[in-house]
């Protein structure tokens, strides 16, 4: 009897050591390479930072929060084998990314739906994923393409461009956006001089600028990643005398498109983004927080939204107390929207303890607020961009 008595104290004993070292596994699905890989490290940071905070602050669900990465390779079959992996393997409760549109909505279409796993997307805008039959389980953090091509047209319009050719990469990205762009900018009393949608990897886009350049326009809008087709159309117009200046969109705000092309010749050119209200305290904090932890880059493209899209995910599960998938989606939105207590970036501790007691709590993070819509969907600021330096400045906001 003293042995067994002994034997079940002893279990007991290492079942609560577990327990007080489980961890809770969430996924992180990124485009790591690929046609953005470029922008990648300083969102892996992002990502890392949140976990970081909380893992100090007590860590989640009585135990050391775990970020489980998945590469997508930036192709919609790489989204839906790490999605996969992520899923059945690892057994995550949600997901946050991917970070393209096309990648993005594969992983959920093949594998994240049906599994009732919700994903949470940092940057992915296509407007295809507003009218998803996703079951409530697909949510992004900066608003559609539908209104950043809105923006775009009149902030084209309001650098007196009057006419303009426009190419746009053949995805869910580039369609979306392009499509928009050239309804807002027509419907406004641009010109469209002409229109070219392209194919994806490859090594010359002259015939198609042949086409653009013969038509004429004051700009060439591209919108397209300038890690695959954005930086080649650029450099060879700009070598072929075809165009000398270009409007992009968030895919061609990247660093590797100035280190290909040189500030000099991108000089008059400009840029749309989502990007985080202005004077916005919660920003200023988190850019505190990272460049703290890492010595610089918490101006990088996207890294306010990637840090808040991870940060809302591991709240959910806070909020939820449990990994229960089916309980995800709705925690989410308890975190994210008004009504509750204002939580913000590195706020773990004290948002747990408002969950605790049974409060209701309302993440604003770097980003903004994200109050979502029934779609998934939220409101949110467009940035002008220009070329300074090696890197890119921020000269307007539209929210």
């Amino acid at each position: 009897m003293k042995t067994m008595t002994r034997l079940m104290a002893a279990t007991a004993m290492v079942c609560a050591a577990h327990s007080a070292q489980a961890e809770t596994k969430i996924g992180i699905l990124m485009d790591i390479t690929g046609p953005i890989a470029s922008f990648i490290p300083p969102l892996q940071n992002a990502a890392s930072l949140a976990f970081k905070q909380v893992n100090e602050q007590g860590g989640l669900l009585g135990g050391e929060a775990v970020a489980v990465f998945g590469d997508t390779t930036g192709s919609a079959q790489g989204a839906v084998d790490a999605a996969g992996k992520l899923i059945n393997v690892e057994n995550v409760p949600i997901i946050m990314g991917a970070l393209m549109s096309g990648t993005t909505i594969a992983a959920a279409e093949a594998a994240a739906i049906p599994a009732g796993v919700v994903q949470i997307s940092p940057t992915a805008t296509s407007p295809a994923m507003t009218g998803m039959d996703d079951n409530d389980l697909v949510y992004r953090i900066v608003p559609s393409d539908n209104y950043q091509g809105e923006v775009l047209a009149r902030m084209v319009l309001d650098e007196g461009l009057e006419s303009v050719a426009v190419t746009f990469v053949n995805n869910d990205y580039g369609v979306g956006i392009g499509n928009t762009f050239i309804e807002a900018y027509k419907a406004a009393g641009g010109e469209i001089t002409a229109a070219v949608k392209h194919e994806e990897k490859k090594d010359s886009y002259r015939s198609e600028l042949a086409t653009l350049s013969q038509a004429g326009g004051d700009a060439l809008v591209v919108v397209a990643y300038a890690g695959d087709s954005g930086a080649k159309i650029v450099r060879q117009s700009i070598e072929g005398g075809l165009f000398t200046r270009f409007v992009g969109t968030d895919g061609l705000r990247d660093e590797a498109l100035i280190a290909d092309i040189g500030a000099e010749a991108l000089a008059s050119s400009f840029f749309s983004s989502p990007t985080s209200p202005e004077d916005n305290p919660a920003q200023e904090t988190l850019h505190e927080q990272f460049n703290a932890e890492y010595g610089e880059g918490a101006d990088k493209p996207f890294v306010d939204q990637t840090y808040d899209a991870t940060f809302l995910a591991l709240l959910a599960v806070a909020k939820a107390g449990s990994t229960d998938r089916a309980a995800m989606a709705q925690a989410l939105r308890d975190v994210a929207s008004a009504p509750g207590e204002k939580v913000g970036p590195g706020e773990w501790e004290k948002a747990v303890a408002l969950i605790g007691e049974g409060q209701d709590i309302d993440y604003d993070g770097a980003g903004g607020t994200y109050d979502f819509d029934d779609a998934g969907d939220v409101a949110g600021v467009i940035g002008k961009f220009v070329v300074e330096g090696d890197s890119y400045t921020r000269v307007g906001i539209v929210e």
